[in-house]
Formats: structure tokens, sequence, C-alpha cells
């Protein structure tokens, strides 16, 4: 992966800023806790929530931390205070380890502050520590994608300048869209449609088989 893009954000800044975005979106909200969230079918609210605290629990093991202990089904506001429990721990462990080793933890937790967003018709932040490393590890799953497929590289653009190169070689085609909108194609959260109808260079035709990846998949219907 080569070109300009933006600074990267330890995990340990990242992922607390999206903690307190998921809590500032839900919180003051409480009708909204049994909510589909359409970009993660059969979920709602609280699932996805629960989903982020196993996911920081999962790691804090992995960081040497203690197991979780047992909990019954819990509602939002004490998955929420659960999450924070946590994620402080997993924070103070990342920070010991380099700020490098949870890049996947953060991006999936941003991911999914953002599929909470669109379920609640709220418009995605302007700015956000965790986008920047997040895009990255979509970047690098992508690229593996792009590789494995026997693909040209690919030049991912976002309209506000920065550049990425997925795949090896000279790139032979170049994808440019609003840094919102690659992110979501990136992540499984566009069609095949909408993956289409970004801006390329090229048809886009024979990438289009690699933006199914790893957890990721373009869903049948347009996303939000």
């Amino acid at each position: 992966m080569t070109g300009t893009r933006p600074a990267l954000a330890p995990d340990f800044v990242g992922y607390p800023e999206v903690r307190r975005g998921v809590r500032a979106l839900i919180g003051p909200r409480p009708g909204t806790h049994r909510r589909a969230v359409p970009a993660c079918p059969k979920w709602t609210v609280v699932d996805l929530v629960g989903h982020l605290l196993e996911k920081a629990e999962g790691v804090l093991a992995r960081l040497g931390g203690p197991a979780p202990a047992p909990a019954g089904p819990l509602e939002v506001p004490a998955l929420l205070d659960r999450w924070d429990d946590v994620g402080d721990e997993v924070d103070r462990r990342l920070a010991a380890a380099g700020g490098r080793s949870g890049d996947v933890l953060v991006m999936d937790a941003y991911t999914h502050e953002l599929d909470l967003r669109a379920a609640l018709g709220v418009p995605p932040p302007v700015e956000h520590l965790a986008w920047a490393p997040s895009f990255e590890v979509l970047v690098r799953g992508f690229t593996g994608s792009v590789a494995g497929s026997g693909l040209p590289a690919l030049r991912i653009r976002t309209t506000g300048g920065s550049v990425w190169t997925a795949g090896a070689g000279r790139p032979a085609a170049s994808v440019t869209a609003p840094a919102h909108d690659l992110y979501r194609a990136l992540a499984g959260r566009r069609s095949l449609a909408q993956l289409a109808a970004l801006d390329w260079s090229e048809p886009p035709g024979p990438w289009l088989p690699a933006f199914t990846w790893g957890p990721f998949a373009p869903p049948p219907h347009p996303g939000v």
C-alpha cells in the first residue's frame, strides 16, 4: 500500500473515541435500543453493543487480562458501562504494547459505530480518530483479496486527496469517492451497483469480486 494518507492515531486513542461516540448515539435514545440495524442483518442496537463488548473481552483476554465474568442478558446501559470498564483496561494494555496491536478491534468498533449512525439516521462524523487506522486495516484486507484473485493493482483515492494502492505492481485503474463512501465500500456496506457507480477510471467489473473478503461482502440491497 502506497500513497498519501492521514496520520494514524494509536489504537488506545481511537478506541475510546469510538466508545464515546457509541454512548453519545444511543445513551440518550432509549427508545431505539430494539431498533434493527440494517447493515447487520438480524441484529438490533442491543445486539450490536453486545457484540462490541464481546470483542473487547476477547481482546483483553488475548492481552493477558482476566477472563470475562459470566453475565446474563444485559440491557444497553449496563452493556455500555461494562464495555467502558473492559475498554479502559484494553486501552492501557494496548498503550503498553505500543498502540498498534489493536487495529482490527478499532476497525470493527468504528465500522459498527457507522452502522449505528446509519440505523439512527445520524450523519457520519466529519472527523474521527479511528477512521485512518481502520481504513488502513480495510485496505490491507482488500489488498489481499485483489492479490489473491490475481487482479492487477487498484489505486484508491478519496476526493480529499488521500491515496492508497491495493495490490502489487503498477495500478491498472483507480476508484475515487468521498472518504466515507470508500470506507463503507471496503467494509461490505455497499451493494455491487453502488460499487460500480463510484468514479472508476476503467470498467470496474474485474475488481468487484474482490470486495468480498474476510467477513465482508456487498449486501444484496443498497446500503445507507
